[in-house]
């Protein structure tokens, strides 16, 4: 089997333990996820199986929306409410609704973050989360992402120090940070209360599979129809159509090609025969004249 499960990751478990839940659940070790949620997080986790382990890379540059709830009043040392408190700060005068919108827009577009330190990013070989807990002064590096969109929800607690937000954005952004940043732009300390992830590229929270629904389709012998294909997970790439010829004397066999007019970006596209996913392509790095094969996938 070869497709993409669109998995909704419940709350409590890592995303290598999902990955090694379908491992188990499908029969095969050709399993992998499409970017890392923490464990108390849930939300949509695209899990790619069979062939599709071969476009995880380009997956997980997708942009992603999640739906995040603040907490004003009270910062931690992980920057999320599982973490150490580390300041308080009454809030005696909660933010109205028109100024957390006018805080908000402030985030929107390029935004450069500073890493929390309980995340996996590396310094030096080593991740920021093993100083942490070393208690080791490091220098977290900085980095920019892409907020694309980011607006207030009404929030369903009954205080005035919580609110929710949609927040669509580019890979590698800390919604942690984000909302630690937030606070501080409102004047508070803050944290991220909850974090539920609803899209990852082209995929949607309406389409997503619980575990239950996985294991009772397979139990009925239907795994097959669980599985989306492997060029949904790809839409964001350019994509070109070849005949049959072409399809079966070069591009399943890996070949250079002659770079068509229809390309001139240096990105990855896609070679599509009807509707099946042949391979995907780049320019050549030493022969911009050529185009060369980075995926191959069996017909």
């Amino acid at each position: 089997m070869n497709g993409i499960l669109p998995l909704w990751k419940p709350k409590g478990m890592t995303s290598h333990d999902c990955v090694m839940r379908i491992r188990r659940l499908f029969g095969t070790k050709k399993v992998g996820h499409t970017g890392t949620l923490d464990p108390e997080v849930e939300g949509l986790l695209p899990i790619c199986i069979g062939q599709a382990t071969k476009i995880v890379p380009y997956l997980m540059e997708t942009n992603k929306t999640y739906i995040a709830e603040v907490k004003l009043g009270i910062a931690t040392d992980t920057e999320d409410s599982g973490g150490q408190i580390i300041t308080r700060k009454e809030v005696s005068t909660p933010p109205s609704e028109q100024a957390v919108k006018s805080a908000l827009q402030a985030f929107k577009g390029e935004v450069v973050q500073v890493p929390p330190m309980y995340s996996a990013v590396k310094v030096n070989g080593k991740k920021l989360y093993e100083y942490a807990r070393a208690n080791e002064p490091v220098e977290r590096p900085k980095r920019k992402v892409i907020i694309y969109d980011i607006l207030s929800l009404p929030s369903k607690k009954q205080n005035k120090t919580t609110f929710r937000l949609k927040v669509v954005c580019s890979k590698g952004t800390y919604i942690r940070t984000l909302c630690v940043d937030i606070g501080k732009k409102l004047g508070y300390p803050a944290h991220m209360s909850d974090l539920i992830r609803t899209e990852t590229g082209s995929f949607t929270e309406e389409e997503s599979v619980t575990f239950d629904t996985i294991e009772e389709t397979i139990k009925n012998g239907r795994q097959e129809k669980l599985l989306l294909p492997m060029v949904r997970g790809l839409q964001h790439l350019k994509r070109l159509s070849i005949d049959e010829e072409g399809m079966k004397a070069r591009i399943l066999h890996g070949q250079k090609l002659s770079k068509p007019d229809s390309v001139v970006k240096a990105e990855p596209f896609i070679f599509m025969f009807n509707d099946q996913l042949l391979a995907i392509y780049q320019i050549h790095p030493e022969k911009p004249d050529l185009i060369k094969p980075v995926r191959v996938f069996n017909g």
